[in-house]
Protein backbone atom coordinates (compact mmCIF):
# COMPACT_ATOMS: atom_id res chain seq x y z
CA UNK A 1 0.00 0.00 0.00
CA UNK A 2 2.87 2.47 1.05
CA UNK A 3 6.14 2.08 2.23
CA UNK A 4 9.13 4.08 3.62
CA UNK A 5 9.83 6.15 0.65
CA UNK A 6 6.25 7.40 0.21
CA UNK A 7 6.17 8.29 3.96
CA UNK A 8 9.15 10.36 3.34
CA UNK A 9 7.49 12.44 1.02
CA UNK A 10 4.53 13.01 3.05
CA UNK A 11 7.19 14.41 5.71
CA UNK A 12 8.81 16.42 3.17
CA UNK A 13 5.21 17.54 2.30
CA UNK A 14 4.00 18.55 5.93
CA UNK A 15 7.54 20.56 6.15
CA UNK A 16 6.59 22.77 3.12
CA UNK A 17 3.26 23.42 4.51
CA UNK A 18 4.20 24.34 8.04
CA UNK A 19 6.39 26.66 6.20
CA UNK A 20 3.54 28.47 4.36
CA UNK A 21 1.45 28.49 7.70
CA UNK A 22 3.96 30.42 9.15
CA UNK A 23 3.86 32.78 6.55
CA UNK A 24 2.47 36.31 6.49
CA UNK A 25 1.16 36.08 3.02
CA UNK A 26 -0.62 32.82 3.55
CA UNK A 27 -1.56 34.18 6.52
CA UNK A 28 -3.46 37.06 5.13
CA UNK A 29 -4.87 34.93 2.48
CA UNK A 30 -7.91 33.42 4.26
CA UNK A 31 -8.81 30.70 1.62
CA UNK A 32 -5.17 29.93 1.00
CA UNK A 33 -5.02 29.36 4.79
CA UNK A 34 -7.70 26.59 5.33
CA UNK A 35 -6.86 25.20 2.05
CA UNK A 36 -3.20 24.62 3.40
CA UNK A 37 -4.52 23.40 6.77
CA UNK A 38 -7.01 20.65 5.87
CA UNK A 39 -4.11 19.43 3.75
CA UNK A 40 -2.03 19.47 6.73
CA UNK A 41 -4.19 17.82 8.84
CA UNK A 42 -4.85 15.25 6.19
CA UNK A 43 -1.47 14.41 5.64
CA UNK A 44 -0.17 14.75 9.52
CA UNK A 45 -2.78 11.87 10.06
CA UNK A 46 -1.68 9.98 6.93
CA UNK A 47 2.08 10.18 8.69
CA UNK A 48 0.70 9.21 11.66
CA UNK A 49 -0.89 5.80 10.53
CA UNK A 50 1.69 4.99 7.89
CA UNK A 51 4.36 5.23 10.10
CA UNK A 52 2.58 2.77 12.53
CA UNK A 53 1.40 0.52 9.76
CA UNK A 54 5.04 0.43 8.12
CA UNK A 55 6.66 -0.50 12.11
CA UNK A 56 3.71 -3.19 12.38
CA UNK A 57 5.18 -5.12 9.02
CA UNK A 58 8.38 -4.38 10.12
CA UNK A 59 8.19 -6.11 13.68
CA UNK A 60 6.67 -9.08 11.75
CA UNK A 61 9.34 -9.75 9.45
CA UNK A 62 11.77 -9.46 11.98
CA UNK A 63 9.54 -12.02 14.47
CA UNK A 64 9.10 -13.99 11.08
CA UNK A 65 12.88 -14.17 10.39
CA UNK A 66 13.51 -15.33 13.72
CA UNK A 67 10.88 -18.19 13.80
CA UNK A 68 12.36 -19.05 10.34
CA UNK A 69 15.46 -19.41 11.85
CA UNK A 70 16.55 -23.06 12.76
CA UNK A 71 20.00 -21.79 14.99
CA UNK A 72 17.68 -19.76 16.94
CA UNK A 73 16.68 -20.08 20.69
CA UNK A 74 14.22 -22.02 21.39
CA UNK A 75 12.70 -19.75 24.25
CA UNK A 76 13.38 -16.63 22.17
CA UNK A 77 11.36 -18.41 18.97
CA UNK A 78 8.86 -19.03 21.25
CA UNK A 79 8.22 -15.17 22.23
CA UNK A 80 8.38 -14.40 18.60
CA UNK A 81 5.46 -16.61 18.07
CA UNK A 82 3.22 -14.79 20.51
CA UNK A 83 4.47 -11.78 18.98
CA UNK A 84 3.52 -12.39 15.82
CA UNK A 85 0.30 -13.74 17.14
CA UNK A 86 -0.23 -10.33 18.55
CA UNK A 87 0.58 -8.36 14.98
CA UNK A 88 -1.57 -10.52 13.55
CA UNK A 89 -4.35 -9.10 15.37
CA UNK A 90 -3.14 -5.52 15.32
CA UNK A 91 -2.53 -5.04 11.53
CA UNK A 92 -6.03 -5.57 10.30
CA UNK A 93 -7.27 -2.52 12.42
CA UNK A 94 -4.13 -0.57 11.68
CA UNK A 95 -4.56 -1.21 7.70
CA UNK A 96 -7.81 0.11 8.10
CA UNK A 97 -6.90 3.26 9.78
CA UNK A 98 -4.30 3.74 7.14
CA UNK A 99 -6.86 3.02 3.96
CA UNK A 100 -9.35 5.72 6.00
CA UNK A 101 -6.54 8.44 6.35
CA UNK A 102 -5.70 7.87 2.37
CA UNK A 103 -9.25 9.44 1.54
CA UNK A 104 -8.98 12.93 -0.05
CA UNK A 105 -10.05 15.73 2.28
CA UNK A 106 -12.77 16.68 1.89
CA UNK A 107 -12.31 20.24 0.55
CA UNK A 108 -14.94 22.33 2.48
CA UNK A 109 -13.91 20.67 6.13
CA UNK A 110 -12.71 23.96 7.34
CA UNK A 111 -15.41 26.01 6.20
CA UNK A 112 -17.60 27.96 8.25
CA UNK A 113 -21.93 27.73 7.88
CA UNK A 114 -24.51 28.97 7.92
CA UNK A 115 -27.15 27.19 10.19
CA UNK A 116 -31.07 27.87 9.97
CA UNK A 117 -33.49 26.11 12.28
CA UNK A 118 -37.33 25.85 11.32
CA UNK A 119 -40.04 25.31 13.99
CA UNK A 120 -42.19 22.02 11.99
CA UNK A 121 -45.00 20.36 13.06
CA UNK A 122 -46.17 20.62 16.55
CA UNK A 123 -47.31 25.07 17.15
CA UNK A 124 -45.54 26.22 20.55
CA UNK A 125 -44.22 23.17 21.29
CA UNK A 126 -41.97 22.73 17.68
CA UNK A 127 -40.94 26.64 18.46
CA UNK A 128 -39.33 25.83 21.90
CA UNK A 129 -38.03 22.87 20.74
CA UNK A 130 -36.14 24.78 17.98
CA UNK A 131 -34.92 27.01 20.61
CA UNK A 132 -33.91 24.19 22.68
CA UNK A 133 -31.86 23.20 19.39
CA UNK A 134 -30.40 26.82 18.77
CA UNK A 135 -28.98 27.02 22.54
CA UNK A 136 -27.48 22.83 22.12
CA UNK A 137 -25.13 24.11 18.99
CA UNK A 138 -24.33 27.21 20.81
CA UNK A 139 -23.40 25.26 23.75
CA UNK A 140 -21.52 23.03 21.67
CA UNK A 141 -19.31 25.58 19.63
CA UNK A 142 -18.66 27.65 22.96
CA UNK A 143 -16.57 24.20 24.09
CA UNK A 144 -15.31 23.80 20.84
CA UNK A 145 -14.17 27.77 20.78
CA UNK A 146 -16.48 28.40 17.77
CA UNK A 147 -17.72 31.90 17.18
CA UNK A 148 -21.89 32.29 16.87
CA UNK A 149 -23.34 35.13 15.85
CA UNK A 150 -27.52 35.34 14.46
CA UNK A 151 -28.38 36.47 11.78
CA UNK A 152 -32.10 36.82 11.53
CA UNK A 153 -34.58 35.79 14.39
CA UNK A 154 -38.15 35.28 14.26
CA UNK A 155 -39.09 34.23 17.98
CA UNK A 156 -42.71 33.22 19.56
CA UNK A 157 -44.30 35.22 22.63
CA UNK A 158 -43.46 31.76 24.60
CA UNK A 159 -39.42 32.12 24.31
CA UNK A 160 -39.11 29.70 20.68
CA UNK A 161 -38.09 30.47 17.61
CA UNK A 162 -40.15 30.34 14.33
CA UNK A 163 -37.05 30.46 12.91
CA UNK A 164 -33.58 31.40 13.58
CA UNK A 165 -30.23 31.95 11.10
CA UNK A 166 -27.34 32.47 12.69
CA UNK A 167 -23.19 31.36 11.09
CA UNK A 168 -20.72 29.32 12.65
CA UNK A 169 -17.09 30.00 12.29
CA UNK A 170 -13.73 28.40 13.98
CA UNK A 171 -12.06 25.22 12.90
CA UNK A 172 -13.59 22.10 11.45
CA UNK A 173 -16.84 23.81 11.81
CA UNK A 174 -18.53 21.90 8.32
CA UNK A 175 -16.68 18.86 9.20
CA UNK A 176 -18.66 18.31 12.11
CA UNK A 177 -21.76 19.96 11.68
CA UNK A 178 -22.35 18.69 8.14
CA UNK A 179 -24.84 15.69 9.44
CA UNK A 180 -27.15 17.73 11.23
CA UNK A 181 -29.04 19.06 8.06
CA UNK A 182 -32.74 16.96 8.32
CA UNK A 183 -35.38 16.76 10.44
CA UNK A 184 -35.35 16.62 14.54
CA UNK A 185 -38.32 15.15 15.95
CA UNK A 186 -38.88 15.49 19.94
CA UNK A 187 -41.11 13.39 22.14
CA UNK A 188 -41.51 15.18 25.40
CA UNK A 189 -44.26 16.46 27.89
CA UNK A 190 -44.67 20.39 26.99
CA UNK A 191 -44.98 22.36 30.08
CA UNK A 192 -48.38 23.60 28.29
CA UNK A 193 -49.58 20.35 28.58
CA UNK A 194 -52.32 20.08 31.55
CA UNK A 195 -52.99 16.45 31.03
CA UNK A 196 -48.97 15.02 31.41
CA UNK A 197 -49.36 13.80 27.52
CA UNK A 198 -46.60 13.00 25.54
CA UNK A 199 -46.17 14.86 22.37
CA UNK A 200 -44.33 15.14 19.21
CA UNK A 201 -42.95 17.83 17.55
CA UNK A 202 -40.81 18.43 14.59
CA UNK A 203 -38.19 21.32 13.90
CA UNK A 204 -35.96 20.87 10.70
CA UNK A 205 -32.13 22.30 10.66
CA UNK A 206 -30.21 23.11 7.23
CA UNK A 207 -26.56 23.19 7.32
CA UNK A 208 -24.62 25.22 4.51
CA UNK A 209 -21.15 25.89 4.05
CA UNK A 210 -19.94 29.43 3.51
CA UNK A 211 -18.71 30.69 0.06
CA UNK A 212 -15.79 31.11 -0.55
CA UNK A 213 -13.98 33.41 -3.03
CA UNK A 214 -12.86 30.77 -5.21
CA UNK A 215 -16.41 29.85 -5.37
CA UNK A 216 -17.94 31.11 -8.96
CA UNK A 217 -21.58 32.19 -7.99
CA UNK A 218 -22.40 35.44 -10.02
CA UNK A 219 -24.74 37.80 -7.80
CA UNK A 220 -25.55 40.69 -10.74
CA UNK A 221 -26.23 43.58 -8.50
CA UNK A 222 -29.51 44.16 -11.04
CA UNK A 223 -31.01 40.81 -10.06
CA UNK A 224 -31.05 41.92 -6.05
CA UNK A 225 -34.33 43.45 -4.93
CA UNK A 226 -33.01 45.15 -1.29
CA UNK A 227 -36.07 46.23 1.25
CA UNK A 228 -35.24 47.65 4.77
CA UNK A 229 -37.67 47.37 7.02
CA UNK A 230 -38.11 47.56 10.55
CA UNK A 231 -37.04 44.70 12.82
CA UNK A 232 -39.68 43.22 14.94
CA UNK A 233 -39.72 41.01 18.61
CA UNK A 234 -36.20 39.65 20.00
CA UNK A 235 -33.49 41.70 18.70
CA UNK A 236 -32.23 44.54 21.15
CA UNK A 237 -32.58 48.43 21.60
CA UNK A 238 -32.56 48.92 18.22
CA UNK A 239 -35.86 46.91 17.41
CA UNK A 240 -38.92 49.34 16.25
CA UNK A 241 -36.62 52.22 15.96
CA UNK A 242 -34.87 52.59 12.83
CA UNK A 243 -35.47 50.36 9.71
CA UNK A 244 -32.02 48.62 9.59
CA UNK A 245 -33.57 45.26 8.62
CA UNK A 246 -32.60 44.25 5.23
CA UNK A 247 -34.45 42.02 2.91
CA UNK A 248 -33.10 40.88 0.12
CA UNK A 249 -34.55 38.74 -2.94
CA UNK A 250 -32.47 37.43 -5.59
CA UNK A 251 -34.84 37.45 -8.91
CA UNK A 252 -33.97 34.84 -11.12
CA UNK A 253 -34.02 32.06 -8.16
CA UNK A 254 -36.61 33.62 -6.31
CA UNK A 255 -34.61 33.24 -3.36
CA UNK A 256 -35.32 35.53 -0.07
CA UNK A 257 -33.43 36.56 2.70
CA UNK A 258 -32.89 38.44 5.41
CA UNK A 259 -30.99 39.99 8.78
CA UNK A 260 -32.07 42.28 11.45
CA UNK A 261 -29.80 41.53 14.50
CA UNK A 262 -27.32 44.27 14.11
CA UNK A 263 -28.22 48.06 14.50
CA UNK A 264 -26.53 49.11 10.85
CA UNK A 265 -28.34 48.29 7.55
CA UNK A 266 -24.93 47.96 5.93
CA UNK A 267 -24.02 45.12 8.67
CA UNK A 268 -27.21 43.34 8.07
CA UNK A 269 -27.02 43.49 4.35
CA UNK A 270 -23.61 41.65 4.03
CA UNK A 271 -24.93 39.56 6.79
CA UNK A 272 -27.85 38.81 4.26
CA UNK A 273 -25.50 38.73 1.42
CA UNK A 274 -23.84 35.82 3.26
CA UNK A 275 -27.18 33.68 3.90
CA UNK A 276 -27.60 34.27 -0.41
CA UNK A 277 -24.00 33.24 -1.22
CA UNK A 278 -24.47 30.23 1.03
CA UNK A 279 -27.93 29.17 -0.49
CA UNK A 280 -26.80 29.80 -3.77
CA UNK A 281 -23.87 27.33 -3.24
CA UNK A 282 -25.89 24.82 -1.80
CA UNK A 283 -28.17 25.03 -4.90
CA UNK A 284 -25.28 24.52 -6.89
CA UNK A 285 -24.29 21.64 -5.41
CA UNK A 286 -27.13 19.92 -5.44
CA UNK A 287 -28.25 20.24 -8.94
CA UNK A 288 -24.06 18.99 -9.23
CA UNK A 289 -24.91 15.92 -7.14
CA UNK A 290 -28.11 15.14 -8.93
CA UNK A 291 -26.03 14.49 -11.74
CA UNK A 292 -23.82 12.14 -10.02
CA UNK A 293 -24.18 8.21 -10.11
CA UNK A 294 -25.54 6.71 -6.60
CA UNK A 295 -22.74 4.80 -6.48
CA UNK A 296 -20.96 8.06 -5.93
CA UNK A 297 -23.09 9.39 -3.18
CA UNK A 298 -21.31 8.93 -0.07
CA UNK A 299 -22.45 11.08 2.51
CA UNK A 300 -24.33 9.94 5.24
CA UNK A 301 -28.18 10.69 4.36
CA UNK A 302 -29.22 13.49 1.70
CA UNK A 303 -28.64 16.18 4.10
CA UNK A 304 -32.51 17.12 2.88
CA UNK A 305 -34.44 18.91 5.03
CA UNK A 306 -37.62 16.72 4.78
CA UNK A 307 -35.92 13.57 5.89
CA UNK A 308 -36.22 12.91 10.04
CA UNK A 309 -32.67 12.11 10.68
CA UNK A 310 -32.78 12.18 14.56
CA UNK A 311 -35.20 11.65 17.29
CA UNK A 312 -35.27 12.71 20.94
CA UNK A 313 -37.05 11.61 23.85
CA UNK A 314 -37.19 13.22 26.55
CA UNK A 315 -39.20 10.86 29.08
CA UNK A 316 -36.47 8.21 28.52
CA UNK A 317 -33.83 10.06 28.19
CA UNK A 318 -32.53 8.69 24.65
CA UNK A 319 -31.52 10.31 21.53
CA UNK A 320 -31.60 8.09 18.20
CA UNK A 321 -29.70 8.80 15.21
CA UNK A 322 -31.79 6.87 12.43
CA UNK A 323 -29.11 6.82 9.81
CA UNK A 324 -26.45 5.20 11.50
CA UNK A 325 -28.87 3.37 14.17
CA UNK A 326 -26.90 4.88 17.24
CA UNK A 327 -29.47 5.27 20.57
CA UNK A 328 -27.46 6.64 23.24
CA UNK A 329 -28.95 7.48 27.08
CA UNK A 330 -28.15 10.99 27.58
CA UNK A 331 -30.51 13.50 26.57
CA UNK A 332 -29.89 15.58 29.23
CA UNK A 333 -26.15 16.51 28.38
CA UNK A 334 -26.86 15.93 24.52
CA UNK A 335 -29.29 19.26 25.11
CA UNK A 336 -26.07 21.11 27.26
CA UNK A 337 -23.70 20.28 24.06
CA UNK A 338 -22.59 17.13 24.86
CA UNK A 339 -22.45 16.29 21.15
CA UNK A 340 -18.89 14.86 20.94
CA UNK A 341 -19.75 11.18 21.00
CA UNK A 342 -22.83 11.44 18.58
CA UNK A 343 -20.53 13.86 16.15
CA UNK A 344 -17.39 11.72 16.26
CA UNK A 345 -19.59 8.46 15.35
CA UNK A 346 -21.25 10.44 12.08
CA UNK A 347 -17.78 11.27 10.82
CA UNK A 348 -16.83 7.48 11.44
CA UNK A 349 -19.66 6.00 9.71
CA UNK A 350 -19.28 8.27 7.03
CA UNK A 351 -15.86 7.54 6.34
CA UNK A 352 -16.71 4.36 6.37
CA UNK A 353 -18.95 4.79 3.54
CA UNK A 354 -16.61 6.63 1.46
CA UNK A 355 -13.77 4.05 2.41
CA UNK A 356 -16.52 0.76 0.78
CA UNK A 357 -17.07 3.07 -2.32
CA UNK A 358 -13.38 3.78 -2.89
CA UNK A 359 -12.55 0.17 -2.73
CA UNK A 360 -15.34 -0.42 -4.96
CA UNK A 361 -13.88 2.33 -7.99
CA UNK A 362 -10.75 0.01 -7.77
CA UNK A 363 -12.01 -3.24 -7.88
CA UNK A 364 -14.35 -1.77 -10.94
Amino acid sequence: MIDAEYMEMISARVADIEQSLADPATLSNRDRYRELLTEHAHLKSLQRCGDSYIELLRERENNQSLVDDAAIDPELKELAEEELVLLAESLPAAERALRLSLLPPDPDENRNIIMEIRAGTGGDEAAIFAGDLHRMYARYAEQMDWNVSIIYVSATELGGYKEIIFSVEGENVYRLLRYESGGHRVQRIPSTEAQGRIHTSAATVAVLPEAAELDEIEIRSDDLRIDTYRASGAGGQHVNKTDSAVRITHEPTGLVVQSQDERSQHRNKEKAMRVLRARMLDMQRKEEEAKLADARRSQIGSGDRSQRIRTYNFPQNRVTDHRINLTLYSLDRLMEGNLGELLAALVEQDMEMRLQVELKEQVS
